[in-house]
């Protein structure tokens, strides 16, 4: 009984010897070090994200309008009248909090991924909230950002509960190092966040096939609420997502950063944000530590000519591939 209750723990040894990276070492030496303060608010705020990935030719999810002040938060109907679904959004939000999906919506009455509906005054509601900072690093005064629904690919049904599937990549100087996809599901309320209960799928870099899962930090090998075999997980337009997310180098400047992204079914790759803070879940997801992969690419030197995002989703690809089966635990 006592071994099978201290095999679920580990040690600070074992950790550093599959190369775990910590809190602290994430904010001194890689956020520290290598994401100028400056440039932050490139990605802190949602709005700004969205014009500079616009302009580096990316495509991002519709922007409907923005809502700036409290005086104007009654005008949202009127916004949203000819959309059947969108999202609100705090601009500077973090961590999934704040947003409010409405994937239909009648004679005042909205729907949300779930089922249940909520009215106009709920709606306006959580707006004055969002601008009023509740939800925002910081907690400062916010806009709400109002973006078109995104309708996720087909080949992502059953992998997801009432929410889009994301994939989180972590860039380092250009390089995508690791890779997740972010699966919703009831405990997380549609939403892609791992903190709130949504699975959290490891992705070979070279192949975009699932390699582990799991779900609060426990392995598991099924949705838990659509009963879907996460091993048989394998994202299309892999490599046209990596050169999206390694290119978000050249669009920020930050060296070392988390891009989340979505596949529309019609839009195909978009830029959901960037994070210059990124979580380390994505280790657990992958059952592998970042700092292996962190120490080869700052090991490569910065040479005359910087490679392309192209090839450096190669060289990473070639680096960083696992050739290992689904593991189960």
């Amino acid at each position: 009984m006592l071994s099978r209750l201290t095999s679920r723990f580990t040690t600070p040894n074992k950790l550093r010897h599959k190369g775990i990276m910590g809190m602290n070492q994430r904010n001194h030496s890689y956020i520290g070090r290598y994401n100028d303060r400056s440039k932050y608010p490139l990605v802190d705020d949602k709005l700004k994200t969205k014009i500079i990935a616009e302009a580096a030719g990316a495509t991002v999810p519709k922007l409907i309008g923005v809502i700036r002040n409290q005086a104007d938060v009654p005008s949202i109907h009127n916004m949203v009248k000819d959309w059947p679904g969108f999202v609100i959004k705090p601009a500077q939000g973090s961590g999934g909090k704040g947003i409010l999906v409405v994937t239909s919506h009648k004679d005042g009455v909205y729907t949300k991924p779930s089922g249940s509906t909520i009215n106009k005054e709920d709606v306006e509601r959580h707006i004055s909230n969002a601008l009023a900072g509740l939800f925002s690093l910081g907690g400062k005064n916010d806009v709400a950002v109002v973006e078109n629904l995104i309708k996720f690919d087909d080949c992502f049904d059953g992998f997801s509960y009432e929410g889009v599937p994301d994939v989180r990549i972590i860039v380092f100087k250009g390089y995508p190092v690791m890779a997740m996809m972010r699966c919703s599901t009831a405990a997380s309320d549609g939403k892609a966040n791992l903190h709130q209960g949504a699975v959290g799928v490891g992705i070979d870099i070279a192949t975009g096939k699932a390699i582990r899962a799991v779900q609060f930090d426990q392995p598991v090998t099924h949705h838990p609420d659509t009963g879907k075999d996460l091993s048989t997980l394998q994202i299309p337009h892999w490599e046209r997502l990596l050169v999206l997310a390694s290119s978000a180098w050249e669009m920020t400047g930050l060296g070392y950063m988390g891009t989340d992204m979505v596949l529309d079914k019609e839009e195909g790759p978009m830029v959901l944000e960037l994070n210059a803070r990124p979580g380390l879940a994505i280790q657990i997801a992958n059952g592998a530590g970042l700092l292996p992969r962190l120490h080869h690419i700052e090991n490569i030197g910065t040479p005359m000519r910087y490679p392309t995002p192209e090839e450096r989703v190669a060289y990473a690809a070639k680096q960083f591939g696992t050739a290992a089966k689904f593991s189960t635990s």
